[in-house]
């Protein structure tokens, strides 16, 4: 599938047009001569003078259409930079606004972690000074006596009851024996107090991190709203292919099987295995592939990979942000080993693409919620699965970090932990002509956003 842009003409149809224009030219040419016209024969009557004006006449034709060519040339040009130039400008927002919600769920998952380590914290210390509540009554009978008044609720209040007791052992009315249990006391109150005001400022933090993801999530929706609309589609021949690639999801006895029939029966997924077949050969060496890296990303308006995938190891991002659950090797629990990675990540994660590549498959398979194929040239092709909803289609060209697919809710069935916590997983493979092959080395070495697990 060709991306589009709504703009005087579609990439394709320019392409076309500069392919064609010396076809036009002729044309042009031609229909500007006189049709089958028999040049009169030069007799010893005609004159030189005659001859020479009639090469001139038809040199001038030649000139005019050469430069009505050139001119629509210049035409052509100026509309591929401009739609190039907003194509670029589309992909720098989409990429750039889907880090930042990437951050903010990265942020939202730290402050998460940090509200439930202070909520278990504070617990503890209830627990511990409700067992030692008769210790407790103890020293604040004392207070009784001194101040005549009830003492403070322990769990309520903790403030009150560490002023309390700090005046009562000032005063010395706090027996010496309970004085070493009252500082103890006084240490776990203290220690409630700070847990108490940590937890409302993390829910605070929490809360505004919620409002910078609805804004930046709504933001990566209508990008991605716009993209779509650029593309070129045939809604009859949409349709038709949908109903294909379902027939092909029932009949497929595996992905490997799936990935093998949608690309030679889709269209579109042809397409994008043709496109895949002229990605750049891999570099002559590590030390050439790891200079060629840094600059692969900078061009926003490719549409084809810069470099190869075998040259991006280390580079590559992972598509949501979470904690890795699963690893490629591991048992799966059923005899065999897992043939890729999961992550448990926050519900309505976004999910972007690892790397650049053709969009293979896109839709739901089994039990496995949405699933995203993407192929990356070379043989190599990345599976994703578990997701709640792809928002790319079948022979579009992606970038590494663009917007894909996002989470649900729930995790889909076949990746449900048996004691999860009921958030989403999404599941990862990298496949080399169809063998899946262990994806740590491709992935980055977390920085700002880090993979817990």
């Amino acid at each position: 599938m060709v991306n589009r842009i709504v703009q005087p003409r579609s990439i394709a149809q320019i392409g076309l047009l500069v392919l064609g224009i010396g076809h036009v030219a002729d044309a042009a040419l031609a229909q500007q001569r006189p049709a089958q016209r028999t040049p009169a024969p030069v007799t010893e009557d005609s004159g030189s003078a005659d001859i020479r004006q009639q090469r001139e006449r038809e040199l001038r034709e030649i000139e005019d259409a050469l430069r009505r060519t050139t001119t629509e040339n210049a035409q052509l040009a100026a509309e591929i930079a401009q739609l190039r130039g907003d194509r670029q400008k589309l992909n720098t927002e989409l990429v750039a606004t889907s880090q930042r919600v990437r951050e903010a769920e990265a942020r939202t998952a730290t402050t998460q972690d940090n509200l439930t380590r202070l909520s278990t914290s504070e617990t503890a210390l209830q627990r511990s000074l409700g067992a030692r509540q008769g210790t407790i009554i103890e020293v604040l009978a004392s207070l009784q006596r001194i101040g005549r008044k009830p003492p403070p609720a322990v769990l309520v209040r903790p403030e009150d009851i560490m002023q309390s007791i700090r005046t009562s052992m000032l005063l010395g009315s706090v027996l010496p024996e309970l004085r070493q249990e009252a500082e103890i006391i006084i240490q776990d109150l203290s220690a409630l107090v700070a847990t108490r005001k940590a937890v409302v400022q993390e829910r605070d933090k929490l809360a505004a991190e919620a409002e910078v993801m609805r804004i930046e999530r709504q933001r990566v929706a209508s990008l991605i709203a716009t993209r779509q609309k650029q593309l070129e589609t045939g809604e009859s021949r949409l349709l038709e292919e949908r109903r294909k690639i379902q027939q092909l999801v029932r009949e497929a006895q595996s992905l490997k099987d799936l990935i093998a029939r949608m690309e030679s029966e889709i269209v579109s997924a042809n397409r994008a295995a043709l496109a895949a077949s002229a990605v750049p050969l891999p570099a002559q060496n590590p030390a050439l592939a790891a200079a060629l890296a840094p600059g692969a990303l900078k061009d926003m308006a490719r549409l084809q990979p810069k470099i190869a995938f075998q040259d991006t190891k280390g580079t590559l991002s992972l598509p949501a942000t979470g904690s890795m659950t699963k690893f490629f090797g591991a048992s799966d629990g059923f005899g065999g080993r897992e043939n890729g990675v999961s992550i448990e990540t926050g519900k309505l994660a976004l999910v972007t693409s690892p790397s650049d590549g053709w969009v293979s498959f896109a839709g739901s398979y089994r039990s496995y919620g949405q699933v995203l194929i993407i192929n990356a040239g070379g043989g190599y092709r990345m599976v994703m699965t578990g997701l709640e909803k792809v928002t790319v289609d079948i022979g579009q060209f992606v970038l590494a970090g663009e917007p894909v697919a996002s989470m649900g809710e729930n995790p889909a069935g076949a990746l449900a932990p048996e004691n999860g916590t009921g958030n989403p997983v999404i599941y990862i493979e990298i496949r080399k002509d169809g063998v899946p092959i262990d994806p740590s080395p491709w992935w980055a070495k977390p920085d700002g956003e880090k993979v817990r697990g």
